[in-house]
């Protein structure tokens, strides 16, 4: 069972909170009534047990304080209203302190939507890709230079770091993670359930892709859906710009300002995003997943796994992979 501690301040959007002690709850429901234990202890936890009370009747789910909270497995940031963040961010940065104390000692953390000032604030998403409301991208990234702001992605995951888009659509992160802990048949009762629509293809950690696709280039719309279709072969990128009768060097620049991805970059992450997949199944032994996926090198294979996912092969087996 993972410990879950919600966030708790003053200026939280209530909403970012009891949704997600409803989609978390639902899964521990579901879990029991399929036979295995719950997958998630909630918690409560804050600066001072004074903070904004929130009272839920039905749940055991206690508050503590920073002092007494512990080393939870997971925090999540909740969101707070768009406007003026210096107040926000000034007014709790004994919460990002802790954040960042969380992280050093082991814990991952997700944001909601602008949850993520406090994550940059504390440091921990310095050169990863960030999402969150898209209102507030703009001044996140000009605030924090050392990040990579991509604001049309719904979900990203790095490092056992998480964050999420903007207002409702960040309970899908909570569904990502229900799914990532608890496998999908959960995530797709819990889907169903309080009806949050999944992502159209069965990987749900493709969710970063399918946000590249919302750009106007209509030729590389054409040569992503190429590599998508053929990632398990060898491809040519050469061959990818003669399909689309574009010359290499055009391809590769119109392709990075289509997707911030070369096309080679864009191709290793389709790669292991199904690598990802097939290992949290469980069904085959990794030199299989990594053909399957289109790698002949074992060694590249766990350097390009390593470098996107933060995780050995190994690792993200051992963490994520169906018993």
């Amino acid at each position: 069972m993972k410990t879950v501690a919600l966030l708790i301040f003053n200026e939280v959007v209530p909403s970012s909170i009891t949704g997600v002690v409803d989609l978390l709850t639902g899964a521990n429901k579901y879990m029991e009534r399929a036979g295995q234990p719950m997958a998630f202890c909630l918690e409560m936890v804050s600066q001072s047990l004074d903070t904004l009370h929130l009272a839920f009747p039905n749940q055991q789910i206690g508050h503590k304080t920073f002092q007494h909270a512990g080393h939870p497995d997971l925090i999540i940031v909740p969101s707070f209203s768009v406007g003026n963040m210096e107040p926000v961010i000034v007014q709790n940065m004994a919460a990002i302190n802790w954040l960042e104390e969380m992280h050093t000692s082991g814990s991952e953390i997700a944001s909601l939507c602008v949850g993520s000032y406090f994550l940059a604030e504390a440091g921990l998403l310095d050169g990863k890709e960030v999402t969150s409301h898209w209102a507030a991208a703009d001044d996140i990234q000009k605030r924090y230079p050392r990040i990579k702001m991509k604001s049309d992605l719904v979900i990203t995951d790095q490092d056992g770091i998480y964050t999420s888009g903007g207002a409702f659509s960040s309970l899908k992160l909570v569904l990502y993670l229900i799914e990532k802990f608890c496998g999908r048949e959960t995530a797709l009762w819990i889907s169903k359930m309080y009806a949050i629509e999944m992502d159209r293809t069965s990987q749900a950690h493709f969710a970063v892709f399918m946000g590249q696709h919302r750009h106007d280039d209509k030729e590389i719309l054409k040569a992503q859906e190429y590599i998508e279709q053929n990632y398990k072969n060898e491809i040519a990128m050469e061959d990818v710009s003669s399909l689309i009768n574009m010359g290499q060097r055009n391809f590769i620049r119109r392709f990075k300002a289509a997707t911030n991805n070369t096309p080679f970059e864009y191709l290793q992450r389709v790669r292991i995003e199904s690598a990802k997949k097939a290992i949290e199944m469980n069904h085959k032994y990794l030199p299989l997943i990594m053909e399957d996926t289109g790698y002949t090198d074992l060694k590249a294979f766990r350097t390009i796994f390593k470098r996107i996912t933060g995780l050995s092969p190994m690792e993200y087996k051992k963490k994520y992979a169906r018993s």
